[in-house]
């Protein structure tokens, strides 16, 4: 097989492969035999009839064809591989040349124009040395979390006073366009600057009282007039504050398992100690990615950008012809990051020569399904069935390739080393081990990712 390579774009290349007769002659012989299952032929059993038939019964041409569709992807990996070049995406292929007949010395030939990884080279991992902010906890995060645990068992309590953010008010609401009720709703309990409702109820029902009433426009987003301006006339029944409990014994008592407000604080300072531990270890990830990149340029695959960008704008509820200039620069900048970072860590994995296992792959999903609260068989089966296992491979096999970078560098904190084994793990004795800490990790990283997609 002949393969020659040429670079169209730094991360897209066209690769032209001609196959000798002899490498293409097992895929026209398996054809044969498929194809011979499938037809009957006077005087052959139905899978028995020979090559020759075959090509004179359904022609060469179809014989080739399905040869051709069976054997080009096959040819294509192996070409990669003994190019080394790592695909970031699907190929395009186009078959120029094929063989007319059994006797015919035309040699297979197509091309494969395909997106790729860049070639980087990454520092030493060895003697590197990596600074973080220290995990720092303060009184006022200590006051945060306490008031966040009052409101949850806080009362709401009627006010003879203006409504202000943060207030409850029973509210109700007529939506009149060109003077005709089209929705009216009754009793909705509110919270002031929640923006949970119609853009402008905010900014009219503020400084209302009990009993008064104001007329504001605004867009209605549901119903047979979605999407339609009117003029909505709100009308303030009550107004109710929120009541916290006062911070003492009784509190702690009702509100968790300790008999004083001192064993509570404690308990929540070492929660709230081991948070800052928790993000003070995601710094340090972050930190050594950036490390690896330091003085790196790193292109990236312009078509898979353009398609993860188009993913991103849809992910944030932005439809990619109606964004704006600041969303597609927002979207743009996370998709390169994003692009840039696998591309380092998929340099690093196989820079370290990292290995993935069945059992990685299984467990790193199981995890994944147990997060969402799926089953973890059906939850596997449909990632194969929709083609994404591959996907699944690669993600784990960044995970171990960073536990194992990050394992191989020195942290520090003010100066002072960081003992960073509490998330990274000890280096593993086994692979059962490895695979089981790699899971974990990618589904700790999953599951920020997804927190951080809410929190925005």
């Amino acid at each position: 097989m002949k393969i020659s390579v040429r670079n169209l774009e730094p991360t897209k290349v066209k690769l032209t492969i001609t196959v000798d007769p002899e490498e293409f002659d097992p895929y026209l012989n398996e054809a044969r035999k498929e194809i011979g299952k499938q037809i009957n032929v006077p005087g052959f059993r139905k899978g028995h009839v020979p090559g020759k038939v075959i090509d004179t019964r359904v022609g060469f041409g179809a014989v080739a064809g399905e040869a051709v569709n069976q054997g080009v992807p096959e040819l294509y990996s192996k070409a990669l591989e003994e190019k080394k070049i790592r695909p970031m995406a699907q190929p395009e292929f186009d078959v120029q040349d094929v063989p007319a007949s059994a006797k015919d010395d035309t040699k297979l030939k197509f091309t494969a124009t395909v997106e790729r990884r860049p070639d980087i080279e990454l520092p030493e991992l060895d003697g590197m040395t990596i600074d973080v902010p220290a995990a720092a906890v303060t009184d006022e995060d200590i006051t945060k979390r306490l008031d966040s645990l009052r409101q949850r068992f806080a009362t709401l309590v009627g006010v003879d006073r203006p409504a202000a953010k943060g207030d409850y008010a029973n509210i109700d609401l007529d939506a009149q366009i060109d003077g005709k009720s089209v929705d009216s709703q009754e009793g909705v309990s509110y919270e002031l600057g929640s923006g949970t409702m119609l853009d402008g109820l905010d900014e009219a029902l503020e400084g209302l009282s009990a009993g008064e009433e104001t007329t504001f426009e605004g867009t209605l987003e549901a119903g047979e007039h979605e999407g339609e301006k009117a003029q909505i006339k709100v009308k303030v029944n009550s107004v109710k504050a929120e009541e916290l409990p006062e911070l003492d014994d009784d509190f702690a008592q009702e509100a968790s398992e300790y008999d004083t407000l001192d064993e509570l604080k404690a308990d929540v300072r070492k929660a709230a100690e081991q948070d800052a531990k928790g993000r003070q270890a995601t710094e340090a990830r972050d930190a050594f990615l950036a490390k690896l990149q330091e003085g790196l340029d790193i292109p990236v695959p312009k078509g898979v950008k353009a398609e993860l960008l188009e993913q991103q704008l849809k992910n944030n509820g932005v439809d990619a012809t109606k964004a704006t200039k600041e969303q597609k620069d927002e979207a743009e900048k996370e998709v390169e990051k994003e692009l840039r970072d696998q591309i380092v860590l998929d340099t690093l994995a196989e820079k370290l020569d990292v290995k993935v296992s069945q059992m990685d792959v299984t467990n790193f999903l199981a995890s994944i399904a147990q997060q969402y609260g799926m089953d973890p068989s059906a939850f596997i089966n449909a990632i194969v069935r929709n083609g994404q296992l591959g996907s699944a491979v690669q993600e784990v096999g960044r995970s171990k390739g960073m536990l194992a970078g990050m394992r191989a560098v020195s942290f520090t904190s003010d100066g002072q080393p960081l003992d960073l084994s509490e998330f990274l793990g000890d280096t593993p004795e086994n692979e059962e081990e490895e695979s089981v800490e790699a899971a974990s990790a990618a589904a700790a990283v999953a599951d920020e990712l997804s927190n951080d997609k809410d929190a925005e």
